[in-house]
């Protein structure tokens, strides 16, 4: 049984980083495009996930959680590439305003960099980056157990249930069977009491299906089979990440 990941320890990390002006935001969230081009954020959300499923887009599917209700819903936080890639069949007046976003946050960045104009203030921002960097060096420390942890799920052999994944986690079968249907890794069939994985899950290699096979229909006699979804060694450590990150 693996210890529990705090997650404070990855936020401090977060904190740490986020408080350095050199450094330039690296993603842009769908909801961020939806809001840019007037687009619904379901319809982005729709558009990216076929991207996905075609292997063009290379970010992934990641929780939210509204600062209002508390609920989580799901994004996709993307890199400049890949918001590009996105929009690419969109009007060029609303792929303009994806690229114009981005070149002001570029901007943005670059004018926060301030060059010291004496030897003191190179001596203080010498220091603020010592400073900073031995902060970051005693979380990655602190945190380096968990990060075993997780490295530990990633190299185990062979796909588990949802229910023994649970365990590994530490978190009631119940909650990881909500969050997993609320985030699209899993879903059912109208009518249905089966679990089934989402194809997109499947192909990002953090689920599988056992398939079991069924006695033929007795009236048609057409063979038939059951689909039970299994967590993957790598969807193990994506939700052992997510956790860490306070978003399972």
């Amino acid at each position: 049984m693996h210890s529990a990941i705090d997650a404070s320890n990855t936020r401090a990390v977060a904190s740490v980083i986020g408080n350095s002006p050199n450094l330039s935001r690296q993603v842009m969230s769908t909801r961020e495009v939806a809001k840019l081009t007037g687009k619904g954020h379901d319809n982005v959300l729709r558009d990216a996930r076929r991207l996905v499923a075609e292997g063009v887009l290379k970010s992934e599917e990641t929780p939210y959680q509204h600062p209002q209700n508390g609920q989580s819903y799901p994004e996709f936080l993307l890199s400049q590439r890949d918001s590009l890639v996105l929009v690419s069949g969109y009007s060029s007046r609303l792929r303009a305003k994806i690229i114009d976003r981005w070149q002001e946050l570029e901007a943005r960045v670059v004018g926060q960099v301030q060059i010291p104009q004496t030897f003191a203030e190179a001596l203080r921002l010498a220091a603020d980056q010592a400073e900073q960097n031995l902060q970051l060096q005693q979380v990655i420390e602190k945190q380096a157990p968990k990060v075993a942890a997780i490295e530990r799920l990633a190299a185990a052999g062979g796909a588990i249930c949802i229910t023994d994944a649970a365990k590994q986690l530490q978190v009631q079968p119940s909650k990881l069977f909500e969050w997993l249907e609320q985030n699209r890794w899993i879903y059912r069939r109208r009518g249905s009491k089966r679990w089934i994985a989402y194809q997109p899950r499947i192909a990002a290699g953090h689920m599988k299906h056992k398939v079991t096979a069924l006695k033929p229909d007795p009236e048609t006699g057409v063979e038939r089979a059951a689909f039970d979804p299994l967590v993957t060694p790598k969807g193990l450590a994506r939700l052992a990440e997510l956790k860490a990150g306070g978003s399972l």
